[in-house]
């Protein structure tokens, strides 16, 4: 070989060796956060997490490749909210999802830099989290779950399943602006002759206490607002319905999948699909305070015919045909 083509051919190899090395080096790998509402052992939860994971899979981001998710579950403890936030920010995610107002609290208050992707949220206005649904603001941006207005349709369902109720007890959370809002929008359509008071939810024995003392009088149901509490207890809340042969009507299809009477709510799963579309756009730029607060787009009715027949009450044929599930 000549030379002259021998240092062309060394100089070569040295432009191609550092193209090489790089196109061999591993792909970023991007971190985001999750602070969850309810405890780690809770199917629901896992199967939400199972969701989000889908959805980022299906934008390109492959757990194990270019992401880590890494999870906190809180379980509707404040406490708990307040130290997750904390470890889950010190990690520098690109990305936190968060779910409930106490868990988005927690994290602004670590962090009003870190971007935050919420859902689960009623009034992300009113309990201060965002400026305006359009334009949020901030670093937080998300997904709400209803307005406060579909609290009178969870009266209206209680009174067609149930037509001799004229006592509805509001099991809700006093300490949340939510809980607040919800009984209040109950209050505005509540017809005369209905008369309405509350259960505080926060002590499991307080709360069946309460129950046992108001279905001591006749013609009662209950009406389960949503809260964190709630939430993490649905199975009790059922029991203690049921101990007492109280028709009770719930914001989620999971409290009539453990023997609630009726439920109508948004479809929390699809939420999570939906957030992992927004955790995309914030890894790839975008930023929360850019992204439109969205409402939710499915809303479920699910009535379960096992409990209406344990508490002697007939389903009207129009509740079962417009009916999304039918559990018997």
């Amino acid at each position: 070989m000549k030379r002259r083509e021998f240092i062309t051919l060394l100089g070569g190899a040295a432009v191609a060796w550092p193209l090489a090395a790089r196109a061999q080096q591993p792909e970023r790998v991007r971190r985001i956060g999750m602070l969850m509402n309810l405890s780690e052992s809770d199917p629901r939860g896992q199967m939400r997490v199972a969701t989000l994971r889908r959805g980022l899979q299906e934008l390109g981001w492959l757990e194990g490749q270019n992401v880590r998710i890494d999870a906190r579950w809180g379980a509707g403890d404040p406490d708990r909210y307040r130290r997750d936030a904390g470890e889950l920010v010190a990690l520098a995610p690109g990305a936190i999802l968060a779910v409930s107002t106490p868990a988005v609290v927690a994290l602004k208050q670590a962090s009003r830099t870190v971007p935050i992707v919420f859902v689960g949220i009623i009034d992300p206005v009113g309990s201060g989290l965002i400026a305006t649904l359009a334009r949020p603001g901030g670093n937080a941006s998300g997904f709400t779950i209803f307005e406060y207005a579909i609290s009178a349709k969870w009266l209206e369902l209680l009174k067609e399943i149930a037509p001799r109720v004229t006592r509805a007890a509001v099991l809700r959370d006093a300490t949340i602006a939510s809980g607040i809002g919800q009984f209040a929008a109950i209050q505005t359509v509540a017809p005369i002759g209905m008369e309405l008071s509350t259960i505080e939810l926060r002590d499991a024995r307080e709360i069946e206490d309460s129950i046992a003392a108001f279905a001591r009088e006749p013609n009662g149901g209950l009406i389960v607002t949503a809260s964190g509490f709630g939430d993490n207890h649905p199975q009790m809340i059922a029991t203690f319905a049921a101990r007492h042969n109280l028709p009770a009507v719930c914001p989620f299809r999971f409290f009539a999948e453990v023997g609630g009477l009726i439920s109508y709510g948004p479809d929390l799963v699809d939420q999570y699909r939906r957030a992992a579309g927004y955790v995309d756009r914030i890894l790839r730029g975008e930023k929360p305070a850019d992204l439109p607060v969205q409402a939710p787009t499915k809303f479920e009715l699910v009535i379960n015919l096992k409990t209406a027949k344990a508490l002697g009450l007939t389903v009207p044929d129009r509740l079962l045909a417009t009916a999304d599930e039918v559990i018997e």
